[in-house]
């Protein structure tokens, strides 16, 4: 193999067109682009024009057959992303896949279970925001344990406003059969998959979900979802694509401290002096009377800090791009290991599950078959495309 990856991009659309011009224009130095594929013919136009002496194939087993390419991306509608993995791995050819892994758990699963048979090849998927400095700090506070041991957590993400011309633009967009689903599996799962790689994975949720609540559409615009992480501690999760002003806020609060970030670009962190049970206990009245008229001196019961980073446009994506380039060429760890995609998934259809049956739904033994069984009755309802 070469010293760089050349990469197969399957699916030529934003996605896979941003991932080219970032190869292109240098930004991952290790890669290379030596094959696009897409179903449209006419983007060969724009392949021949752009990148030059690429070859363009509208089968992407064609491409993987070829002999021309390490590693393949696969930027088409989720339903896809596990088949293509398991295409390019049954042919030793190293696969990241794009988010989410797929749209419910027993396919995904089974690319995880597939990749498993082949330890010597790379796989991993473009979860991008793990590359966010913040949230890589964030993380290591939480697992140093500076705050202590998680309490509660809450999401709030509604900056996903999308007006109805954007769910117009095609067919399969928010659709059961085409999609998958609404904002959990288009806009979210970045949200989702921080969320357990920072917090942990919960064992079971109850939500309230509305459907074509604000939009003419068929699957969610609407979440709002209750985990139990054992042990007393909860989160939240509220997201939504009709809110057009947006918030964006994560809070984490521990046992000795609390983490709340803003925009996804500053944290606050609070590290308390000693647990908040110990603070509570040790305090007399007149320490309440104090805290009451405004008196005490907070600075004797915490320390705070804030965290910002800046970071380039394309910059994340780049650099998942290139920690997969050097774990195929070196074994440099994975950011994003594709056997992590499961999790947002599994939490995605747990949510969905929960709100069509209005009970909580257990993620450590999540019924695959009965969600896959609701999920095609959604499909038939809706009378475009073939059940899954």
């Amino acid at each position: 193999m070469s010293k760089k990856v050349r990469l197969g991009i399957i699916g030529l659309g934003t996605q896979g067109g941003m991932y080219a011009k970032f190869i292109k224009d240098g930004m991952v130095p290790n890669m290379e682009i030596a094959a696009i594929c897409d179903i449209d013919v006419s983007k060969k136009e724009t392949v021949d024009a752009e990148y030059q002496g690429v070859p363009f194939y509208e089968d992407y087993i064609e491409m993987l057959d070829s002999g021309k390419v390490d590693a393949i991306i696969t930027t088409v509608p989720h339903y896809l992303h596990p088949e293509m993995g398991i295409a390019a791995l049954k042919r030793d050819i190293h696969a990241l896949v794009e988010k989410p892994a797929g749209v419910y758990t027993k396919q995904v699963k089974e690319l995880n279970e597939f990749a498993d048979t082949k330890p010597e090849l790379t796989f991993g998927i473009m979860f991008n925001q793990r590359n966010n400095p913040l949230y890589k700090k964030i993380k290591e506070i939480v697992d140093n344990g500076d705050i202590g041991k998680i309490r509660r957590t809450n999401w709030i993400i509604t900056t996903w406003w999308r007006p109805q011309p954007y769910y117009d633009q095609s067919e399969w967009r928010a659709t059961w059969g085409g999609e998958g689903g609404g904002v959990l599996v288009n806009q979210a799962p970045h949200q989702l998959d921080l969320w357990q790689w920072i917090c942990g994975v919960p064992e079971s949720v109850y939500s309230k979900v509305s459907y074509g609540f604000r939009r003419n559409i068929a699957v969610e615009d609407e979440v709002t979802a209750v985990v139990d992480y054992g042990d007393g501690a909860t989160g939240t999760f509220v997201t939504a694509t009709h809110d057009i002003v947006g918030t964006d806020r994560f809070e984490i609060l521990g046992d000795k401290g609390k983490i709340v970030v803003d925009g996804s670009q500053v944290a606050t962190v609070t590290r308390l002096k000693k647990p908040e049970q110990e603070l509570s206990s040790e305090m007399g009245m007149e320490d309440v009377k104090k805290l009451f008229m405004g008196q005490m001196n907070m600075d004797d019961l915490y320390t705070q800090e804030t965290i910002e980073f800046e970071s380039a446009w394309g910059e994340q994506h780049a650099g998942v791009l290139e920690n997969f380039a050097a774990n195929v060429l070196d074994g440099t760890p994975l950011l994003a290991p594709g056997s992590d995609g499961i999790n947002g998934v599994r939490l995605a259809n747990a949510i969905h599950l929960s709100s069509w049956t209005k009970k909580e739904v257990s993620l450590k033994d999540l019924d695959e078959d009965f969600y896959l069984e609701e999920l095609n009755k959604h499909i038939k309802e809706e009378g475009k495309f073939e059940t899954k």
